[in-house]
């Protein structure tokens, strides 16, 4: 295919993590390294920076800021929920982005997200495609969640899943410190797929995590739930319960449900209040003593507890969104697949189809799960180990995290 000369776009979109910067660092060294991207621009708050005509001139950034990035959470060129419509039904946004994108002459589009955000990228390259403008549109991949298709993990999943299980090893360490006996309940991030909660069982591998993980893949009942609750306490004189955000009974509503009636900019409801509401219940059950703990919004940008592999595959997957775009492909998002070579655990980029990846879920095997629903098995553990490897070299000033400090320059 021939050489496409013209600017690139990268946005970032949806939650953050650990190391979605690392992912965009991988498409901004490897887009201004380029000879064939004439300029790189970062849009402030993803998609809506572009539909605003916000757009950060990356070439402007101190290259020791960028290199920074990959060791600096959240989303530094800001992020955003926003569900786009259906072109065929309102396409007043798609015609301001391809306004946007004449203006600057950009001929690439990298947007860096999970499962809504895939459905953005997959609806602006349809729609170019359709209006007959050139420009190669491409996902890189990112959600703690870990839930998109076709993908064996995601970036940012690791680094959250090793914060999960240090955080559980050091509460069980407290937990145990009284002769009174505690029952300690932990809620995780997850709404459909349990692969944050299943990593607590790392944890328990150690000796040191949740006697009872239970996650949205099955179905939750309470009275089970109360019963093994109250035996490994009467057993033990304690009791750590791990538990998905998003489980639900068998009728298919979610525990916290009646907790909140919020929805976030996707449409999607906004869970929370689990840990309280099952704390209260076991509390009134057994009367011990019981604690009720949200990590919420901790363990998404857990920096300090990042896996040094995660970050590595992260820059891989921004590098290799810009390297196949510039060699003629269009309409993917990059993913993983693993490999096993010599008994070391290896990971290589592959390509899929955004069409079959927009709002697609990949959720825990059920196989991985106990036949009592609430535990995981060795298969998890094997799959989840090599993932959480590697402690990075951070940047400090007086001890304390020094993150990128980003100019962004607007372009004209």
């Amino acid at each position: 295919m021939s050489e496409l000369k013209g600017a690139c776009i990268i946005g970032q979109s949806g939650g953050p993590t650990s190391v979605i910067n690392a992912s965009a660092y991988g498409v901004i060294r490897t887009a201004l390294d380029s000879g064939c991207i004439t300029n790189v621009y970062g849009a402030e708050h993803g998609i809506k920076g572009v539909l605003a005509d916000r757009l950060f001139d990356m070439s402007q950034e101190d290259p020791k800021e960028l290199e920074l990035l990959k060791y600096t959470p959240s989303s530094a060129l800001g992020s955003c929920r926003y569900k786009m419509k259906d072109p065929d039904e309102d396409d007043t946004d798609y015609k301001r982005i391809l306004e946007v994108f004449k203006k600057h002459d950009v001929r690439y589009f990298f947007y860096n997200g999970g499962n809504d955000s895939m459905d953005t990228c997959n609806k602006i390259s349809k729609y170019m495609q359709k209006v007959g403008y050139e420009c190669r549109v491409m996902g890189v991949p990112k959600t703690i969640d870990n839930d998109l298709y076709g993908t064996d993990h995601c970036p940012g999943y690791a680094s959250a899943a090793k914060y999960i299980a240090t955080s559980l090893m050091e509460v069980y360490q407290d937990a145990h410190v009284y002769d009174t006996g505690m029952i300690c309940i932990v809620e995780i991030m997850g709404r459909h797929a349990g692969w944050l909660t299943a990593a607590a069982a790392l944890a328990t591998k150690y000796g040191a995590g949740p006697d009872l993980i239970y996650l949205p893949e099955t179905d939750f009942d309470m009275d089970t739930f109360l019963a093994d609750v109250e035996r490994i306490y009467k057993e033990t004189g304690s009791c750590m319960v791990a538990v998905s955000e998003g489980i639900h009974y068998a009728d298919g509503s979610f525990v916290s449900e009646a907790k909140t009636s919020a929805t976030d900019g996707f449409g999607h409801a906004q869970l929370g209040g689990l840990a309280a509401l099952l704390a209260s219940i076991v509390k009134e059950k057994t009367g011990a003593k019981v604690r009720g703990i949200e990590l919420s919004l901790l363990q998404r940008c857990g920096a300090h507890l990042a896996s040094e592999t995660d970050i590595e595959e992260a820059v891989m997957a921004g590098r290799a969104a810009v390297e196949n775009a510039v060699a003629g492909i269009t309409d993917k998002m990059v993913a993983f697949e693993r490999e096993t070579v010599d008994g070391h655990y290896v990971c290589k980029t592959k390509l899929l189809p955004l069409t079959e990846v927009a709002n697609a879920e990949k959720k825990v095997p059920l196989d991985w799960i106990n036949a009592k629903g609430n535990g995981v098995t060795r298969d998890f553990i094997d799959y989840a180990l090599p993932l959480i490897q590697g402690e990075p070299c951070l940047t400090k000033n007086d001890s304390l995290p020094r993150f990128a400090n980003l100019k962004k320059v607007l372009a004209e």
